[in-house]
C-alpha cells in the first residue's frame, strides 16, 4: 500500500447509527491529532453534511459512494489506507466494497457477524489478500473483539506463567447490560434467510470450524450449547449466548491463522451465566426462551413478521443515557496443563452493541491505519490481524479492561 494515500481512514456508512457514534468518537479522541487524516463517507451527500455539522466540523472531509456502484467504490478506496465499514446487512451490501479494498490494497475492517458471507470472503479474497499484503478484518464489534482478543490475553498470560497454553477456555459472559442492536438482529435475520434457502450456508452456520482455512475445519469441539445445563467450571446454570455462534469460529480460525499456537487439540465455548441453585436455573429457562424464539423463526412466517414489528431496526438504537449505563463481564476460565484453572476477565464500560463496539471500531480503523502490526495479510480475525497493538489501544482508548487470576 502506498503511504501517499489522502486519507489514513473513512468510515463508510457515517450517517447510519453506528456510523454515526464511530464518527463522533473519532472527532471526540482524535480531531486534534493533525497526524491522523480521515474523511466521513456515505451515498447521500446532503444527508452526510447534515450529520457531519452534528458530532464533527468542516475539517472533516466527505465522501460519496454507493455500494452497488463498483466505480464509486474503486474510487473511494484508493483513497484511504483504511475503510472502516458499518453498512450492513453486510451480506448485501458489503461484497463489492471488499472486492475494491483488495483490489486497491486497502485495509478493511467491519462488524460483520454474518458467518456464511465471511467464509464467502474468504474463499474469494483470502489468497489474492495475502498475496498483495491487505488485511480484510471482520467482526471488530462487540461480536467477536471481546472473545477472540479475551483468548488472546488469557493465552499470552498462560503461556509466559506457565510455559503451556490453557488446553482449553470456557468464557462465560457474567454479566452484561444493553439491548440487540437493529443492524445485528438484521444481519442474523439475513444469514438465516439465506441458510434456510440454501443447504450449504445452513452447514457453514452449524458447523464449528466453518471459517477455518480448506483443510482444517475439524476439532475436538462441537456445536453451541442449545439448552440450560449446571456448570461445573463456573458453578452456575448457564444458557446459549447469541453471538456465540459467530465468536467460536473466529477464536478458533484466529489459532489455525496463527499457526495453532493454542494447540490442535484446544476446545473453546460461550455461554451466558444465570447464577447457581434453582433461581439460577429459571432465570437461564426464562432467557433462552427468547433466544429459541428468534432462532427458529423462519423467514416470512407470522413469527418472523411479529419479531421484526417488535424488534430494533437497522438505524434504531439506545439514547446516550442507555450506552453509557451499558457494560458487559466476560470471564475465560482457562483450564491449564496440569489441570487447574486460571480466570482471565474482560470488562467493558458502555453498552455491548452501540457504544463499546463503535469504540472499538474505531480503535481497529486506527490501528490498522497507524500501528505497527503484525506482518500477516489475508482474511484475518482481530487478534491475528493487530495482536498486542489491538490489545493496547483497546485498554488505553476503548474502554476495556484484561486481567488475568492464576489458579
Amino acid at each position: 500500500m502506498s503511504n501517499k494515500r489522502e486519507f489514513d481512514i473513512v468510515v463508510w456508512g457515517a450517517t447510519g447509527f453506528t456510523g454515526r457514534l464511530v464518527a463522533e468518537y473519532l472527532y471526540e479522541r482524535y480531531g486534534d491529532d493533525p497526524s491522523l487524516k480521515w474523511a466521513m463517507a456515505g451515498r447521500n451527500a446532503q444527508k452526510l453534511e447534515t450529520v457531519r455539522n452534528e458530532v464533527a466540523d468542516d475539517s472533516v472531509a466527505m465522501i460519496t459512494a454507493d455500494s452497488n456502484d463498483e466505480a464509486s467504490l474503486d474510487g473511494m478506496t484508493k483513497r484511504t489506507k483504511v475503510i472502516l465499514t458499518t453498512v450492513g446487512p453486510y451480506g448485501k451490501y458489503g461484497s463489492k466494497l471488499v472486492a475494491a479494498c483488495v483490489a486497491n490494497q486497502t485495509h478493511y475492517c467491519d462488524l460483520a457477524g454474518e458467518v456464511p458471507w465471511m467464509r464467502k470472503m474468504i474463499d474469494a479474497h483470502h489468497e489474492t489478500a495475502k498475496a498483495n499484503g491487505t488485511k480484510i478484518v471482520h467482526t471488530c464489534g462487540f461480536d467477536s473483539i471481546p472473545s477472540d482478543m479475551g483468548v488472546y490475553y488469557t493465552q499470552r498470560q498462560a503461556i509466559r506463567l506457565t510455559d503451556h497454553p490453557a488446553k482449553s477456555i470456557n468464557m462465560r459472559v457474567k454479566a452484561f447490560k444493553g439491548g440487540i442492536s437493529g443492524g445485528t438482529y438484521a444481519s442474523l435475520g439475513d444469514s438465516l434467510e439465506k441458510a434456510y434457502a440454501d443447504r450449504s450456508q445452513f452447514k457453514v452456520l452449524m458447523e464449528p470450524y466453518s471459517l477455518n482455512p480448506e483443510g482444517e475445519q475439524s476439532g475436538p469441539d462441537e456445536r453451541d450449547l442449545q439448552s440450560v445445563v449446571y456448570d461445573e467450571v463456573s458453578q452456575s446454570w448457564i444458557y446459549p449466548f447469541i453471538m456465540a455462534g459467530i465468536n467460536t469460529k473466529v477464536v478458533r480460525r484466529s489459532n489455525a491463522l496463527a499457526g495453532y499456537p493454542y494447540g490442535k487439540d484446544f476446545r473453546y465455548d460461550e455461554s451466558i451465566m444465570s447464577g447457581d441453585g434453582m433461581s439460577g436455573r429459571l432465570k437461564g429457562v426464562a432467557a433462552a426462551i427468547p433466544l429459541g424464539i428468534v432462532a427458529s423463526a423462519k423467514p416470512g412466517s407470522l413469527l418472523k413478521r411479529g419479531l421484526d414489528w417488535a424488534l430494533p431496526k437497522p438505524g434504531e438504537g439506545p439514547n446516550e443515557k442507555e450506552r453509557q449505563e451499558g457494560f458487559y463481564n466476560m470471564r475465560f476460565y482457562a483450564t491449564l496443563e496440569d489441570g487447574s484453572v486460571a480466570v482471565g476477565k474482560v470488562t467493558g464500560d458502555m453498552d455491548p452493541g452501540y457504544g463499546s463496539t463503535s469504540k472499538m471500531m474505531a480503535e481497529c480503523g486506527v490501528c490498522l491505519a497507524k500501528d505497527e502490526t503484525p506482518d500477516v495479510a489475508g482474511v484475518l480475525t482481530p487478534s491475528v490481524a493487530m495482536g498486542d497493538a489491538l490489545l493496547t489501544r483497546l485498554e488505553e482508548n476503548a474502554g476495556l479492561t484484561f486481567t488475568y487470576q492464576s489458579p
